[in-house]
């Protein structure tokens, strides 16, 4: 599992200083790494830059196997935002976790983008 901060990521607010790009596997080992490394983050010049309410980019691309950790990890990095008062906006979100996200009632928490690649497909 990967993770790092970057600018610049396309589909992400070019004004936002903070997005937040998760790779690989994620284990529960790691989930408080993440959150870490988003504290850091928002403590910096870059979070003290961003609006109250602004979001925090969180690119998950690049993830494999999306399971509950993935959800657990994505559930905590939402309350690390929302203490700081940004909220946490997801990136490039892959189906799997879509769903894992509605099904556990977290869809609703966390702000899930919809770029041109990720468009739900129409049922009919």
């Amino acid at each position: 599992m990967n993770f790092a901060r970057r600018s610049g990521l396309l589909g992400m607010d070019a004004e936002n200083p903070i997005a937040l790009t998760v790779t690989g596997r994620v284990s529960r080992a790691v989930v408080p790494e993440l959150c870490a490394e988003l504290e850091r983050a928002l403590a910096g010049p870059g979070g003290a830059a961003l609006a109250p309410g602004a979001a925090v980019d969180c690119d998950l691309g690049g993830v494999i196997g999306p399971d509950l950790t993935l959800v657990e990890a994505v559930a905590r990095l939402g309350l690390v935002a929302r203490r700081s008062g940004r909220t946490l906006r997801l990136c490039r979100v892959p189906p799997e976790l879509r769903a894992l996200l509605d099904l556990v009632g977290l869809a609703d928490v966390v702000t899930l983008e919809e770029g041109p690649d990720e468009r739900v497909p129409d049922p009919r």
